[in-house]
């Protein structure tokens, strides 16, 4: 049996990120909400005279039926990202009651693992546009020992904006 060589077979190519780089044209962002991971997103605020004015990029909404429970992270451009409902098969399957405490626990549990799946970890909650009973206060309760902030950060500001082609020194701080 005649052996050869793997390497000689395979030659592999070793690139580093500086030759991809410099090759590289044009620089598509494929992930919309990267940028608001890295607090470079632009939060709308609205207009002067808006009633409604949203500075999130997240944030919870919960609605109650008569016989149901459903929690929504909301997107301020696309609306709703993620639901989760007491109508659910498999929830509804281990659930007695479709609309008390452990219900509302068991929502809770649920939205804050799809949020972490899909790398939501801060949400905005407005504590104002509903009333926070019992349980929804169990829903909040559950989310944060999860792992969900319910404060989103803030927006990075560059400190002066009108210098931003000037080098930065590195011993200035800004943050």
């Amino acid at each position: 049996m005649l052996r050869i060589p793997t390497n000689t077979l395979i030659k592999r190519q070793m690139h580093g990120n500086a030759e991809i780089v410099k090759n590289c044209k044009e620089i598509r962002n494929r992930n919309p909400r990267n940028l608001e991971r890295l607090r470079i997103a632009r939060k709308h605020i609205g207009y002067a005279l808006d009633k409604r004015q949203c500075g999130y990029w997240h944030k919870l909404v919960v609605r109650t039926t008569q016989r149901h429970v459903i929690a929504e992270i909301c997107h301020f451009e696309n609306g709703p990202i993620i639901t989760i409902s007491s109508k659910d098969w498999g929830l509804k399957k281990q659930l007695f009651s479709t609309n008390d405490c452990i219900a509302y626990k068991f929502v809770g549990r649920m939205l804050a693992q799809r949020c972490l799946e899909s790398g939501i970890s801060e949400i905005y909650l407005n504590k104002t546009s509903f009333v926070i009973g019992n349980k929804v206060q169990s829903l909040i309760d559950t989310l944060l020992e999860n792992g969900i902030c319910l404060q989103e950060p803030e927006q990075y500001k560059h400190p002066r904006p009108g210098t931003m082609n000037y080098p930065e020194k590195p011993w200035e701080t800004y943050e």
